[in-house]
């Protein structure tokens, strides 16, 4: 059975039949073939069931653990995860030793708005599909992008196409067209932008992939997607020309996923 993690920050790994133990210094980060992570605010979470079934299909697909021992990890976590306060839960599973751990970490502050470098980035990731082995790499990035006045940075095509940033999905406003990069397209398949684009085809709102360069999205309304932050509307870029276009749908999207954030489940 797994311990519930009540109080601070840190690494617990998961033994079959034994469920969740704090780790002792002595562990060493391994390389990682998965990783995943969510907002947890006072027990609550959205797109819960989502994050389960991409992380238990890409372990599948790099060769983890059989899918009993997958599902009884993440009940064990799911256990774990405390109820109370703002977090940022991860869950790996490293190289070599196929070791599933969960990483418990205190939420970030969150942010309503961003603002993006717009040199574009190459895409130097080696598993653009997967979230966890270039974890690396996108830190890099996003780094540079900080030294330059920005929070994120963009990664682009060799053909200069936009793909992704650092950490999050992009998604930017052609009319009244909500577009994204084409799936074709070396990007993580989102959770919350799956979510986004459910509900525009619910609400009869035209969604459709383009290739963009980073100028062409000049004067458009650009959003930042990933779990942590939600929704985040581009409005400042640095490094550049681009002027921000007005995030005039940005705040009514923000409060529709708001309401999406649900109980988690005992496991």
């Amino acid at each position: 059975m797994g311990v519930r993690l009540t109080v601070g920050e840190g690494l617990s790994t998961w033994t079959p039949g034994r469920g969740l133990t704090v780790a002792v210094a002595s562990v060493a980060d391994g390389p990682l073939l998965v990783a995943d992570s969510w907002l947890v605010r006072e027990g609550r979470v959205r797109g819960y069931g989502r994050h389960r079934e991409r992380f238990l299909r890409a372990c599948a697909e790099c060769g983890g653990p059989g899918p009993r021992r997958l599902v009884e990890f993440w009940q064990d976590m799911t256990a774990a995860l405390p109820r109370t306060g703002d977090w940022f839960p991860r869950v790996e599973l490293t190289a070599g030793s196929l070791e599933l751990r969960l990483r418990l970490r205190h939420a970030p502050p969150l942010g309503t708005e961003v603002r993006l470098w717009s040199v574009g980035q190459p895409d130097r990731r080696t598993a653009p599909r997967r979230k966890g082995p270039d974890l690396d790499v996108l830190a890099r990035v996003r780094g540079r992008a900080v030294d330059e006045g920005a929070q994120e940075g963009v990664l682009v095509a060799p053909s200069g196409v936009v793909l992704e940033s650092a950490t999050a999905s992009v998604l930017w406003w052609e009319d009244d067209t909500l577009c994204l990069p084409p799936p074709r397209l070396p990007v993580l398949p989102g959770v919350t932008v799956g979510l986004v684009r459910e509900r525009a085809e619910r609400a009869g709102i035209r969604t459709d992939h383009r290739e963009r360069t980073v100028a062409e999205l000049d004067g458009r309304e650009v959003w930042l997607v990933n779990a942590l932050h939600g929704i985040r509307p581009v409005t400042g870029w640095t490094g550049g020309s681009i002027t921000p276009g007005l995030p005039a749908r940005a705040a009514e999207w923000r409060q529709w996923l708001e309401t999406l954030m649900e109980p988690l489940p005992e496991k």
